[in-house]
């Protein structure tokens, strides 16, 4: 599903209009980015948990030269599923 196929979705679902139904997703969206950047999390009940992780630097190899190369540390956002949506 792409962006737009969600928007349809979410304004054939609950009555808004294709504009008032983006400006909500962009809204949420914006939303839980800041939070992250933040370094929250964001626990939707019955839907997941939005959270940071933080990979540590690691020594990897260049798959063109097979040089070996080290990769830093960095943070990635990451979801967990909640036990209801896995059910």
């Amino acid at each position: 599903m792409t962006k737009n196929e969600l928007i349809d979705a979410i304004a054939s679902k609950s009555g808004l209009t294709k504009a008032d139904s983006q400006k909500a997703l962009n809204a949420v969206m914006e939303s839980i980015a800041g939070e992250l950047k933040r370094g929250g999390n964001v626990q939707l009940v019955g839907f997941g948990t939005f959270s940071v992780d933080e990979r540590a630097a690691r020594e990897g190899r260049n798959p063109a030269t097979g040089e070996k190369m080290q990769i830093p540390a960095k943070k990635v956002a990451k979801w967990k599923p909640s036990k209801g949506l896995i059910d």
